[in-house]
């Protein structure tokens, strides 16, 4: 009487089976790990900036800053005052010229550089609003601002300097207020890493939610508390 050995392809078949799980799960949690502690390393100092400025934003009423204000006067030389005096004649087509129309256009690069030799600060190609008795240039910055008006028939400049100081400075910048292109793309790129911090937290999360029962209920409470405040508290 014969006896049949079991077939071993099928056992040798089923340990890929049962260990395909494990080993997918632990690349999973390998590559948000990965991702993870990457996207936390380049919001880490932005995350910081972001925190602080937040609470002095908060307090902003109770932090005291005393502005430093600098004013200043000059007087367009005579090889310059053809560039600010308003033209009263016509051009070749009859038509009134340009400079004696309210505009917002830059001041020309020899008076932009001759105002920043005589002022102590750089003034950009940004526009400027011409009417017919006046140049004002507006030149805010971050914890800052700054004007400069120029008399069209005399030539006389003014100019003023705000400095409110190194929170304001960075209170500007958390809200992106007069921060340039630059700072704009630095918040939105920023935005998309915390974003990516933050997502995989959450699945990083789920993956340990198995074996540390009190995961979602914590999740839950810190989504519940802003929500309850928001609702019941904000008149």
């Amino acid at each position: 009487m014969s006896q049949e050995t079991p077939s071993t392809p099928a056992a040798a078949t089923a340990t890929p089976a049962v260990t395909k799980g494990p080993a997918a799960r632990a690349a999973w949690l390998k590559t948000l790990h990965q991702w993870h502690w990457i996207s936390s390393a380049l919001c880490l100092i932005g995350m910081l900036l972001f925190a602080a400025t937040g609470i002095t934003l908060n307090h902003a009423a109770s932090i005291e800053s005393k502005p430093t204000v600098v004013n200043r006067q000059a007087q367009v030389p005579d090889t310059l005052m053809a560039a600010v005096r308003p033209d009263e004649g016509n051009d070749q087509h009859g038509k009134a010229d340009a400079r004696s129309k309210d505009q917002k256009v830059a001041l020309p690069t020899p008076l932009r550089d001759w105002l920043s030799q005589a002022l102590g600060r750089a003034v950009d190609d940004r526009e400027a609003e011409w009417s017919r008795e006046e140049i004002y240039l507006s030149m805010p910055r971050p914890g800052g601002d700054a004007w400069v008006r120029i008399d069209r028939a005399t030539g006389e400049v003014e100019f003023e300097d705000t400095d409110r100081g190194w929170i304001s400075y960075f209170n500007d910048l958390h809200k992106g207020r007069h921060a340039g292109v630059a700072w704009s793309w630095f918040i939105d790129i920023f935005a998309v890493a915390c974003l990516l911090f933050s997502i995989t937290g959450l699945l990083i999360l789920k993956f340990h939610a198995v074996s540390r029962p009190s995961t979602w209920p914590i999740v839950g409470l810190g989504f519940l508390i802003p929500a309850l405040l928001a609702l019941l508290l904000m008149h």
